[in-house]
């Protein structure tokens, strides 16, 4: 029996080495890591540049306090603020703390304007996290379910969909920021329309609200740019990173910019582990390998690659909705549940995942090669088409 808490339902499968693109579980058998620990491992496993930078930092220092002076963190900060144009950041140690750290921020704006109830936009189908204010701001009934009460302070509107943002406007003199993804992932990898990010801006710069993008799952090179917001030609006020900004070892960042930036003063927010040498150094490495071996740009023709070639493959398909997504962020969604594919996938040497239900999701390492993004889809394809062949007709296996 084991001693975990029962709060995941875990594949049968025990991974115990990784490089690159590819893991090997406790039996010796090899798979192709199409999910990339879900959009962390960016630069594959065990990248060697990263390997020695985190065993040289852990052998010198691991981890002090923020009660003192941390080097890398000023450093990463500075990287960060370079790569984003934001001009501050806080760090802490997963994505949903950095959501957090952006909400509490979002309050405090607004109680410094004479707000009394500061209330932020959030939309649906999105996710935020699972602690308190993160669940509650998630547009996502299961992860809510069981944990009520929920928190007060939100306004909920359909993704992509501009006038019902106006319309709380009208409405709600309450609201303070606006808090979206700018690519859903936990969604259903859905991407909205050309202009709405830019859409969203006018209105926050219309209503004096903070525009605030959680790119803790988009970010960090996957979209095919440093950051999603970037290819829309807008800033946000606040920015949250976290999954790919470390390669694996916990960190999460909440960026801000403009008056955003001089919200927090000490005491307003902390982190005991938050910046701490070994994971700022984790992350200073990534983004210089990121940078080094042009992954960006890799991230964004794979992408281009892999959507046009499931779309060839599965274009007379019955049962194919759609094929989307932007860089190394790609959903098939189907007419009907697959969850089950990510076992049977799993049962050919392949990591795939299924989110909303009815979307198949990868999220490939950024260093994935041609001919290895050429094995995902040729493999996928094969199982969306027998799990989409009539009954009567599938081929026993």
């Amino acid at each position: 029996m084991s001693n975990l808490m029962n709060t995941y339902s875990q594949l049968p499968v025990t991974f115990v080495k990784g490089d690159g693109v590819w893991l090997w579980d406790d039996q010796g058998t090899r798979y192709l890591d199409a999910l990339a620990g879900v959009a962390v491992c960016g630069l594959g496993h065990c990248h060697p540049e990263l390997v020695k930078a985190i065993c040289e930092q852990a052998g010198t220092l691991i981890h002090t306090s923020n009660l003192y002076h941390i080097g890398k963190q000023e450093q990463l900060a500075s990287r960060l603020a370079a790569l984003s144009g934001m001009d501050n950041a806080f760090f802490c140690n997963s994505g949903a703390e950095a959501n957090e750290a952006a909400i509490k921020l979002a309050r405090l704006y607004g109680h410094n304007k004479g707000v009394d109830l500061p209330t932020i936009i959030v939309m649906e189908k999105s996710f935020h996290g699972r602690t308190m204010a993160t669940l509650t701001a998630s547009g996502n009934r299961k992860v809510q379910a069981g944990f009520e009460p929920l928190l007060t302070g939100f306004a909920r509107v359909p993704y992509n969909d501009l006038e019902a943002v106006a319309q709380v406007a009208v409405h709600n003199k309450s609201i303070v920021a606006i808090l979206v993804e700018p690519y859903q992932g936990e969604g259903g990898v859905n991407v909205p329309q050309a202009h709405y990010l830019q859409g969203l801006r006018h209105l926050c710069d219309q209503h004096g609200w903070l525009l605030m993008l959680d790119e803790v799952q988009c970010g960090i090179g996957r979209s095919g740019k440093w950051f999603a917001f970037q290819h829309s030609g807008i800033f946000p006020d606040v920015m949250t990173l976290a999954k790919g900004l470390g390669s694996g070892v916990a960190i999460g960042a909440c960026l801000a910019k403009g008056v955003a930036a001089d919200v927090f003063k000490p005491g307003n927010h902390a982190s005991t582990f938050g910046g701490n040498p070994l994971a700022c150094t984790a992350a200073l490495a990534t983004l210089a390998i990121i940078e080094k071996d042009d992954l960006i740009r890799n991230a964004m023709e794979l992408g281009d690659f892999m959507r046009s070639a499931f779309k060839a493959q599965l274009a007379d398909v019955a049962g194919i909705m759609q094929i989307r997504g932007q860089g190394l962020m790609i959903g098939i969604e189907l007419s009907k549940p697959c969850g089950e594919l990510v076992k049977q996938a799993l049962k050919q040497g392949l990591l795939i995942n299924v989110t909303s239900d009815k979307v198949v999701r990868l999220l490939p390492p950024l260093v994935m090669q041609r001919s290895e993004a050429e094995q995902v889809v040729n493999a996928v394809s094969a199982l969306v088409k027998e799990f989409l062949r009539p009954e009567g007709q599938r081929i026993a296996g």
